[in-house]
C-alpha cells in the first residue's frame, strides 16, 4: 500500500460525493487533507469521519465563487504550507436549459464555479505544487467531450475545464507537476440526483458509478510512480 504520510492534499467539493470520497481515500493513506466547500457542518462531518478512522483533516469552509473568500483561503494555505502535494478540483454545479431560453446568469454561475474557481485556485497554488512536484486533478465529465440537447451551458464549462487542464499540463510538466483530467460518466452523487430531477428521470444510485470506486481509481492514478503520468482517466458505470 502506498503511504502518503507527510503529504498534503487540498480537495474542493469535499463535503459530499466524489470530493468527499477522494478525501477519505487520501486520508486513509496518511495524507493531511484540507477540506474545502461552502458548508462548514458537512465539512466537519467529513473531518470527523477521517479523524475517527485515524486520519488528519482540516476544515476550510469557503465559497470559491466569491473572490474575497478565495483570496482568504489562498492566504491561509500559503501561510501554513510551503508545499501542496495534491490539488483535487471536485466542486461543480449543473444547470440545464435549451440555449434558446437559457439564463445568462446561470451561464455565468457555471463558468464561475466550474472553470474560473479552479483556474484561480490552481494559479495561486502553483508555487506550492512546483515545490512538491505535485499533482493537480480536475474532476470532469463526459460532457467535457460530448454534448447533448439542453446541456450546452454545462458542457461548455466542462470543455473549457478540459482545455485548462491540457494547457496547464503543457506549461508545468517540465517543472515536475502532473495534471489529470477525470472524465466521469454518471455517478451516484447529489449532483446526479439533481440532474435526474431536472430530466424527469428516476434516480437509481445502483445504476451509476459509486464515489468510492471513483476515488480509488483517481488516487491510484495520482500515486503512480513519478516516472509516469496518466493524463486522462475515463470511468463509466459497468451497468448499462
Amino acid at each position: 500500500m502506498v503511504s502518503l504520510k507527510e503529504n498534503i492534499a487540498l480537495i474542493t467539493g469535499a463535503s459530499s460525493g466524489v470530493g468527499r470520497a477522494i478525501a477519505l481515500e487520501l486520508a486513509a493513506l496518511g495524507a493531511l487533507v484540507l477540506l474545502v466547500a461552502r458548508d462548514p457542518q458537512k465539512l466537519q462531518s467529513v473531518a470527523d469521519a477521517i479523524s475517527n478512522a485515524g486520519g488528519a483533516a482540516r476544515v476550510l469552509a469557503f465559497d470559491l465563487t466569491n473572490d474575497q473568500a478565495l483570496t482568504t483561503l489562498v492566504a491561509q494555505v500559503r501561510a501554513q504550507f510551503k508545499r501542496i502535494d495534491f490539488v483535487i478540483h471536485s466542486a461543480g454545479v449543473f444547470k440545464m436549459a435549451p440555449i434558446a431560453t437559457a439564463s445568462i446568469d446561470d451561464f455565468d454561475a457555471l463558468f464561475r464555479c466550474n472553470v474560473r474557481a479552479p483556474f484561480a485556485l490552481t494559479q495561486a497554488l502553483l508555487p506550492q505544487l512546483i515545490a512538491s512536484r505535485g499533482s493537480v486533478a480536475f474532476i470532469n465529465s463526459t460532457a467535457g467531450e460530448t454534448t447533448h440537447p439542453n446541456v450546452g451551458q454545462y458542457a461548455a464549462s466542462k470543455f473549457a475545464l478540459r482545455a485548462l487542464a491540457d494547457t496547464l499540463r503543457l506549461e508545468v510538466n517540465a517543472q515536475g507537476v502532473r495534471v489529470l483530467s477525470v472524465m466521469l460518466g454518471r455517478t451516484a452523487t447529489p449532483m446526479q440526483e439533481e440532474v435526474c430531477r431536472l430530466e424527469g428521470s428516476t434516480y437509481d444510485a445502483t445504476k451509476f458509478l459509486q464515489p468510492r470506486d471513483v476515488a480509488q481509481a483517481v488516487v491510484g492514478v495520482l500515486t503512480v510512480s513519478p516516472g509516469a503520468e496518466v493524463t486522462n482517466l475515463y470511468l463509466r458505470p459497468a451497468r448499462k
